[in-house]
């Protein structure tokens, strides 16, 4: 069986956001190796593995406090066990999960907010649609022209190009989009605007991601950071509705079943 490879590539001095949408260049769905095989090996049944990770992206929830949960339910689990799973399968989940995204809207609102990385202070750029629905988002160690850039033809590589832009009053942004257009990888006829009021969505948005980050105790890399938030944008994405859940089982479907569904090869 073919297997659908797909490398975030996490780059020493630029960045790294959500990995490529699951899509192939003739519009079929990509095909993935059965979930069974993803969990080959392993010590725990893959229902364990799946809702611990599960849990883990949606919850306020810390490692510590999922070892507590399993035990009570008679399962001995290390938190570093956990720490693994989140890491090791997380890519792996938003790539099935993304066959099924739906479409976001093309008004967006940019921003960013810094998040701690290490004992260090990184920037969490990110977008939503008019509507909140999430666009993208693209970690930095960096708030720059060039990482506006980068979050900015990310999310349209991924996504589509928006008909419209809102910023913030950040002078780096705006030069990132007029850069884009200048070399024609944004169109002249994409609208800019600047607005705190009308970038509210995005940063109410943000509490979303932050208010989950509090529990977790520090995130200890770059890397991890990057997986983790990505597993939490997931998360989000799943409560807002942006997958198409009538082929996952329809709105009577439990949670357990259309994640089983979600990841069926």
């Amino acid at each position: 069986m073919e297997v659908c490879v797909i490398v975030n590539r996490i780059g020493p001095e630029t960045g790294s956001g959500a990995n490529a949408f699951g899509g192939s260049d003739d519009g079929q769905m990509p095909r993935f190796v059965p979930v069974e095989e993803l969990f080959k090996g392993r010590h725990f049944d893959q229902e364990i593995v799946v809702l611990c990770v599960r849990w883990y992206l949606s919850y306020k929830l810390s490692y510590r406090d999922l070892v507590a949960m399993m035990g009570d339910r008679g399962i001995g689990l290390a938190h570093t066990t956990i720490l693994r799973w989140v890491q090791h399968y997380t890519p792996e989940f938003e790539k099935r999960w993304n066959r099924y995204a739906r479409s976001v809207g093309g008004s967006w609102s940019c921003d960013g907010t810094y998040i701690k990385v290490k004992g260090e202070w990184v920037y969490l750029y990110r977008a939503v649609d008019k509507a909140g629905k999430t666009v993208d988002f693209y970690l930095s160690r960096n708030r720059d022209v060039n990482a506006a850039k980068a979050f900015l033809r990310k999310a349209m590589r991924q996504q589509r190009i928006p008909t419209k832009i809102t910023l913030d009053a950040y002078a780096a942004s705006h030069r990132a989009v007029t850069d884009l257009k200048r070399a024609g990888e944004l169109p002249k006829r994409v609208r800019i605007r600047s607005s705190k009021y009308l970038n509210n969505t995005i940063e109410q948005d943000h509490r979303r991601v932050k208010q989950r980050l509090g529990p977790m105790l520090g995130l200890k890399s770059f890397g991890t950071a990057a997986v983790v938030i990505g597993g939490i944008e997931l998360a989000e994405k799943i409560k807002k509705k942006q997958f198409k859940i009538g082929k996952l089982g329809g709105p009577t479907a439990r949670t357990p079943e259309i994640w089983r569904a979600a990841l069926a090869a």
